[in-house]
């Protein structure tokens, strides 16, 4: 029988921390064998996995990515090396294909409430300059007259 690894052995081995396998565990990437008294156990096939998808995650792809990439089975490819078939990888693509869009429309939609965070920013700005030029002592008139100056200014300029 091959030998198994506690969690902290496997985690020195491939140089993460213990938490760092059991998220991936709880993700379903992994599912180690328990010992009798319910402690993880890891196999070299476990830690070959686990090697998999470190190297995955370093080259930039998602769990999400990994998990779609782990449903296919490694194919034989000759002279011993295995890999990914034309369709699985097409499979991978649309998965990935679909991923960047999730993203972009995030980026699309963080950039819009970027925008009308820095407006209202300017707005509680320009209030705030407002007041305390109030508590120094200027008119109400006159900074009023200045504020709706400002205001007729903006809307040339935007419209």
């Amino acid at each position: 029988m091959p030998a198994l690894l506690t969690i902290r052995d496997a985690a020195e081995r491939l140089q993460v921390t213990p938490r760092t396998l059991k998220y991936y565990e709880e993700r379903g990437l992994v599912t180690p064998t328990r010992s009798e008294g319910r402690y993880r156990l890891y196999s070299e096939q476990d830690l070959d996995l686990f090697a998999r998808i470190l190297r995955l995650r370093s080259l930039g792809f998602s769990l999400q990515g990994i998990v779609e990439m782990l449903k296919r089975p490694m194919e034989a490819q000759g002279e011993g090396r295995t890999g990914y078939s034309a369709s699985s990888l097409r499979e991978i693509e649309g998965a990935l294909s679909q991923q960047i869009e999730a993203v972009d429309a995030r980026i699309a939609a963080v950039r819009r409430e970027l925008k009308e965070a820095q407006t209202v920013r300017g707005e509680l700005a320009r209030d705030l300059d407002y007041l305390r030029r109030r508590i120094a002592g200027e008119s109400k008139e006159a900074l009023l007259q200045e504020r709706t100056a400002a205001r007729r200014q903006r809307k040339d300029i935007d419209g």
